[in-house]
């Protein structure tokens, strides 16, 4: 029986365990990424582990979320990981340089390696055949100290692709296609494997579209092989000699398969507010266009912005439109300077603004009240943009361009312009915003601690009986921007949990945080899919801070569960969901002999109000019994 591509490389990293779906195994970690949203919090509690070089091949530390700096929060906590990353052998991306995975795509990453990165999108790397998963935060520092990472062995999905692409329609159309297909919880548990005679039509970063945005799908991640469009690719960054073919058996066996037809796509979009809620552009029709951004780790390749520069290059953008674009990374940047296309984009009526997250992040640009803004990023979560009355579409940068355009949202397979060919080119090397820690002598480099910066919280062991009132009774596809909102105003407190716990899930239930400081010890009842979308870790903090001891939900996100379990939380599955509606807020839930129940297949949760008793699973494996038992990862690690 021959083996899959994503089984291959777990293979050859195996530490412990049985490569079988559902079997919990350990495997070596190669390399790993941070970003600085998340990464002061990696580096706490690296920093907490007390160990001295890292372990890994590589490590990278990016600045790219945290870059606009109203005060000196954002400024300190890049100083923090500079010199933390100094300490123990990390490299650092200064701010300025781009988005941590269009970065590491260009100068790092290498077919059949593995990637572990405190961020959602670290999939992005799939695009070069790498097994690349995002993780919580603390898990990220654990792989760094320890070089490895523990997950639950994934079934594998094949998405064969048939056929090519027509003109203006993209790799963004690919995924959302997918998307549309699988839902947003339909790749959980799952690696999403693209295979097929369509993949050679393709390039590296039509692929890492592809697999960024896979994310989406709740996967734990995607993988395309490594072929000829990879050698090139890595040749034109000047890294030819980090290239290995790589691709599954023919015989091999897959869980399940989706069967995409590139040539039968046409132009589509995500209607607000889920990337799953996809029609074609055709059918949404001509709606009415506010604002239109270009970027982020999805859509801010070389090629992506030359056909933007193309589509925009001797017209102007419409006079009800504004036009933000930006370039995934300095390189990007330095080449359409060099060549002309920045001089069209800017010429048109564009906003050329930093090498950054930026708007995808809630980081400026919000749109204005009641706004359509068209957005070729990953997510279009109900005010994730800044505005909670906006309608926020996701769509190819073809689609937002020729869109910029018109002033409409338009289809550009039906506007009659013709879409040029954008040729290859190579990049010359350019580390001159990378800070490489030379000599890296722990004892001599000071840790640099601004006064936002705060301990992050700990838990204590599971005692015996848990009591704690209802706080929430959530729908389905809670995500963690619901959970810890992400934007200008809260991301430079990333650091300080006791402030940003303040604003816990203030934009679905503004009393939250208020509740939980009288209530003293919580729970929060969730729907399907709870704690989707970001790994940002911050999403368990806070409620650990505001004193959540456990979340009881229908089904829960595969990065939010586990750090759910990282923080000590039990995060327990309703045996039968129809009880959900049972649940009212206020009522006092108990679980009794707590330490020996999660060491079993039921967790009984009893309503102290009405005396009923439902039973929960908890699905842990004996790392995770290890962890609850003792409070948390930390503890665990700690205690040994």
């Amino acid at each position: 029986m021959g083996k899959t591509l994503a089984y291959k490389i777990l293979e050859n990293h195996l530490v412990e365990g049985t490569l079988s779906p559902g079997e919990e195994i350990t495997i070596r970690i190669d390399q790993t990424l941070t970003q600085d949203s998340t990464g002061t919090m990696v580096y706490l509690q690296l920093e907490a582990m007390e160990v001295d070089k890292v372990k890994t091949e590589l490590s990278v530390a990016y600045i790219d979320h945290n870059t606009l700096q109203t005060g000196f929060e954002n400024a300190d906590d890049h100083e923090f990981i500079k010199s933390v990353a100094r300490r123990h052998g990390v490299l650092f991306s200064k701010p300025g340089n781009g988005i941590c995975h269009q970065l590491h795509l260009e100068n790092y990453g290498a077919p059949g390696k593995t990637l572990l990165g405190s961020d959602s999108h670290t999939p992005t790397g799939g695009g070069l055949g790498m097994i690349a998963i995002g993780a919580g935060g603390l898990d990220v520092a654990v792989a760094m100290a320890k070089g490895t990472y523990s997950l639950t062995s994934p079934k594998v999905v094949k998405v064969q692709l048939n056929g090519e692409l027509k003109p203006w329609v993209s790799a963004k159309d690919v995924i959302l296609y997918v998307l549309k297909k699988l839902t947003v919880k339909g790749g959980v548990g799952k690696i999403i494997e693209y295979t097929g005679e369509g993949v050679k039509s393709l390039s590296v970063t039509d692929r890492a579209t592809i697999t960024n945005m896979g994310a989406e799908l709740g996967a734990t991640t995607s993988v395309f092989p490594s072929d000829d469009n990879t050698y090139e690719y890595l040749k034109s960054q000047g890294r030819g000699d980090a290239y290995t073919p790589m691709s599954a058996d023919e015989d091999a066996v897959y869980d399940e398969e989706l069967i995409v037809d590139l040539d039968q796509l046409t132009p589509l979009a995500a209607m607000p507010h889920s990337p799953d809620n996809v029609d074609a552009v055709s059918n949404i029709g001509q709606i009415k266009v506010d604002q239109v951004a270009i970027g982020s780790c999805t859509n801010s390749s070389y090629t992506d912005l030359m056909k933007v520069a193309a589509i925009l290059k001797g017209k102007k953008v419409h006079p009800d439109v504004s036009l933000v674009i930006s370039p995934g990374s300095s390189k990007i940047m330095a080449k359409m300077a060099e060549n002309g296309a920045l001089a069209a984009i800017i010429n048109a009526g564009a906003r050329v603004i930093e090498n950054a997250c930026g708007p995808c992040i809630g980081m400026g640009q919000s749109p204005k009240s009641g706004a359509v803004s068209l957005r070729t990023f990953n997510r279009n979560f109900k005010g994730r943009s800044g505005t909670l009355d906006a309608d926020v579409y996701l769509v190819s940068p073809e689609t937002a361009a020729i869109s910029a355009i018109y002033g409409v949202l338009t289809d550009g397979m039906t506007s009659g312009e013709v879409l040029p060919a954008i040729d290859a080119v190579d990049f010359d090397p350019n580390d001159n915003f990378v800070v490489y820690p030379a000599g890296c002598d722990k004892c001599n480099t000071e840790v640099a601690m601004g006064p936002n910066i705060k301990p992050f919280p700990r838990n204590t062991a599971l005692p015996e009986t848990i009591e704690a009132k209802i706080v929430l009774h959530a729908g389905d596809n809670i995500t963690t921007d619901d959970i810890m909102p992400s934007d200008s105003r809260l991301l430079p407190y990333r650091s300080n949990i006791p402030h940003l716990s303040n604003y816990c899930f203030e934009k679905i239930d503004s009393g939250f945080s208020a509740r939980c400081k009288e209530a003293g010890s919580c729970a929060i009842i969730g729907g399907d899919n709870y704690g989707q979308g970001s790994s940002r870790e911050h999403a368990a903090l806070a409620p650990l801070y505001l004193g959540v001891k456990f979340v009881v939900a229908k089904s829960f996100a595969r990065i939010h569960r586990s750090n759910l379990i990282n923080s000590g939380i039990l995060p327990l599955v309703l045996d039968c969901p129809d009880e959900y509606d049972d649940f009212k807020m206020g009522d006092v839930l108990v679980i009794e002999n707590a330490p020996q129940q999660v060491k079993g297949d039921f967790v009984i949760v009893k309503n102290k109000e009405t005396g009923k008793e439902y039973k929960t699973k908890p699905n842990f494996s004996e790392l995770e019994i290890n962890m609850v038992l003792k409070g948390g990862k930390i503890n665990a690690i700690k205690e040994g």
